[in-house]
Parts: C-alpha cells; structure tokens; sequence
C-alpha cells in the first residue's frame, strides 16, 4: 500500500530502536559494572527496555515531525485564512448562487456547532468534573485548534491529495496540554481532557479532508452539495454510533492496555504514541527532556536527508513485529511497478496490487471486528476454533508453520490476481 520506499523507512526506524539503541542503552550498564558500578538494566528485558528508555526517544521525534509538518503547512494555512476572508463577504452573499454551489445555510451549521460545543462543555464539566474555568479553557481551545486546523486539512487534501492529520493531532495534544497545566488541570482528569480535545481535533480534520474529497467529486457530477452536506450528517451520526460500540468491545475483549485480564492487548500504535506524550505532563511524573531532544534531533536529521521524518518516528515507536511485514508488502509494489517496461501495463498491476491490499486491510478489519463480537457474546476464546491447536501441536510451532503457509498462500494469491490486470485498467 504505501510502497517500497516508506515501509523501508518506517522499517529502518524500528530497527534503529531494538538494534541500535537497545543493546547501547545495556552495553551502557555493563560499563558502568565493570567499573564497579551496578548494571541497572542487567534484570531488565529488551521491552521493558523499549518502554521505558526507547520509547520516549520516539515520542520526541513524532513530536517534532508533528511540529515539521505544520511548519511546511505555513503556506497552505495563509492560503486558507485569506480564501476564507473572501467568502461570506456582502458582495458574495448579493450574488446569485447556481444550484451546483448551493450550501447548507449558515445559521443551520452555527446552530449544529454551538449544540456540539454546549454538550462538549457540560461533559467536560459533569462527566470529567473539572472547574468551570479549567471547561471554559479547553472548550476555547477545541474552538480554536479546530477552527486552524480544519482549514489546513481541507487545503491539504484539495491541493496536495494529503491529509497531516496525525502532525496536527500530535501537535494539539502538546498544545492542549500545556494550556491545561497552565490553569492547574492535571492527573488522570487532565489526561483525559486532553485525549477529548485531540480526539474531537482529530475527527474535525479527518472529516473536513474526507468531505473535501467528496465534494470535490459531487462537483464533478454535477451535485448539489447543500445534499451531500445533509446525508454527511446523518452519516456522521449514524457512523460515531458504530463506531463507540465497536471500540467499546474490542476493549472489552482484547483490550488495549496490558492488565491482568488482558494480557495481550491490541496495539494501537498512533493512539499510545499520543497517550506516552500527554502522559508525563499531567501525571506529573516528570519527562526525560534528554530523550526526547534525542529523538527531536533525529527528526530534524531525518528531515535533512529528505527522509519522511514522521514515518520514521512511528517507526521507532511501533513495535518490531508490526513494521517488518511491511517490508514484503513494499517488495511487492517495487516488483509490480517494475515488472514490464510498459509502463501503463506496471501501472496497471501496480494500482490492482493497491485495490486489493485495500481489500486486505478491510477484511482484516471486519473479521477482528466479528471475531471479537462472537468473543463478547460467548465469553469463551475456544468458540473461533473448530480445532483446540494447543492440544494438537503440543506447543506453538505448528501454529505458526501453519501460519507461514496461509501467508505464503496469501502472497502467492496476491501475485496471480495482481498480473491480471490489463493496460486499460
């Protein structure tokens, strides 16, 4: 999906942290036994290493790529305020509007907002329960970020087909939390005022990208698009509900923190990179500046060498074994893209290796969805399995020989349905 050239990077991130800075950080207390010292890491486990002394290292860097993207976004944000300055003005509000350009009144959105501000404020004041002041603050700034940000999303993905989303969700949760602690807001309350402003950001600029790309096309077939904005509404809606209840399951079953219960949480890795950042500062715990100057350099580094600076942080975030398999995907596209030297036909096999990789991507997602409804209903793991494996192989080597082939199996699907395609496709 995203080619050779960025799952090397997001790769070679992953790599940096577990065979560079890992096994530094260990040689670091063996020479600090030799010389008499204690190996403070000498009980430590690679990943507890990770956590706590790597981790921060990659927080820093997304934190500073987060910052480099809205730093190359500047233009684009000028370019929004001053196309927004033109609109709504008298003279445009005298003209006559075709069918085509005809929007949802006005009042009718300032309404929808100011409803959505009012139930974002009485949440934050009775469910989180914090000072009216300390609402008051954070629902300015969910007023304000949203109000930048969306117009830099809409722009980017009208002009350059991208959307920063996860630079400017990275750089509200900074944002909101320093503002947060500036009016005494801290620990568990704090952190969590500051996840509903980055999440209620976030969801503002993947809409407002989202509904660009739509509008764009309602142009295109001569919509209407105070009609596509209605049906988005409900859509909106209908959409959120969905997707509480999906997430309200998933972390029933699977989890996403590592307890007792859950011992093998699901990784979510942009959402426990922007929890590991807003963490230290309302936990007060402190934050190793160190570390994350560490890895901030590195971004700016990445960023001179005309490598990704963000796919390379999440890299050193993201745990090893999601990043690898990135690789195979990435050989694939190279091969596809320089398979024939027709260059529509490439294109062609390369752009159905896309498709299907897209498949891929939703049918996984659907049938972890399923499988964890079948889990919340039943209660019993065993109920996915016609075959208990563990008795079977004893251990877990012929699971994961068996898992080798249904990957192999997988490529090799992948390759044949690939190199169907045709020039006209």
């Amino acid at each position: 999906m995203v080619g050779l050239r960025y799952s090397l990077i997001i790769t070679v991130g992953s790599l940096l942290s577990w065979f560079v800075f890992i096994p530094l950080i260990n040689e670091i207390g063996h020479l600090a036994a030799a010389s008499g010292g204690a190996n403070p890491f000498a009980e430590m486990a690679p990943e507890q290493i990770f956590r706590t002394y790597v981790r921060p290292i990659g927080i820093g860097a997304i934190a500073m790529a987060g910052i480099i993207g809205i730093i190359k976004s500047s233009g684009v944000i000028a370019g929004a305020f001053k196309l927004a300055a033109g609109v709504g003005g008298k003279a445009h509000g005298e003209m006559q509007v075709e069918r085509t350009q005809k929007d949802l009144k006005m009042s009718f959105v300032m309404l929808l907002i100011l409803l959505t501000l009012i139930a974002t404020f009485v949440f934050l004041l009775l469910g989180v329960k914090i000072t009216l002041v300390q609402a008051l603050v954070a629902l300015l700034t969910i007023l304000i970020i949203s109000f930048l940000f969306t117009t830099v999303a809409a722009n980017a993905i009208a002009i350059v087909g991208t959307n920063p989303v996860s630079g400017m969700t990275l750089m509200t949760l900074i944002l909101s939390s320093a503002i947060l602690v500036s009016v005494g807001l801290k620990g568990w309350q704090g952190m969590v005022s500051s996840l509903i402003i980055g999440g209620i950001v976030c969801t503002a600029l993947s809409m407002a990208g989202g509904f660009i790309t739509d509008l764009k096309v309602g142009y295109w077939l001569g919509t209407t698009p105070a009609k596509q904005q209605s049906y988005k509404f409900l859509g909106t809606l209908l959409s959120a509900a969905t997707v509480g209840i999906v997430i309200y399951i998933l972390n029933d079953v699977f989890g996403f923190v590592a307890t007792e219960e859950h011992k093998n949480p699901m990784v979510a890795p942009q959402a426990n990179a922007m929890a590991a950042i807003i963490e230290p500062l309302m936990s007060g715990s402190g934050v190793s500046w160190i570390l994350l100057t560490v890895g901030a350099f590195i971004s700016i580094l990445m960023n001179w060498l005309k490598v990704s600076p963000l796919a390379f942080a999440l890299g050193m975030f993201i745990p090893l074994q999601l990043n690898t398999p990135l690789v195979v995907g990435g050989l694939l596209n190279h091969w596809f893209s320089k398979s024939t030297k027709n260059e529509k036909l490439a294109t062609a096999r390369t752009n159905r290796g896309i498709l299907i990789s897209s498949g891929f991507i939703a049918g996984a997602a659907l049938f972890g969805v399923i499988g964890a409804v079948i889990l919340f209903i039943t209660g019993s793991e065993t109920s996915l399995f016609l075959v208990h494996w563990d008795k079977i192989a004893k251990g877990e080597m012929l699971v994961e020989l068996l898992a080798l082939i249904a990957f192999a199996l997988l490529i090799v699907y992948f390759i044949w349905e690939s190199f169907k395609a045709k020039e006209e496709d």
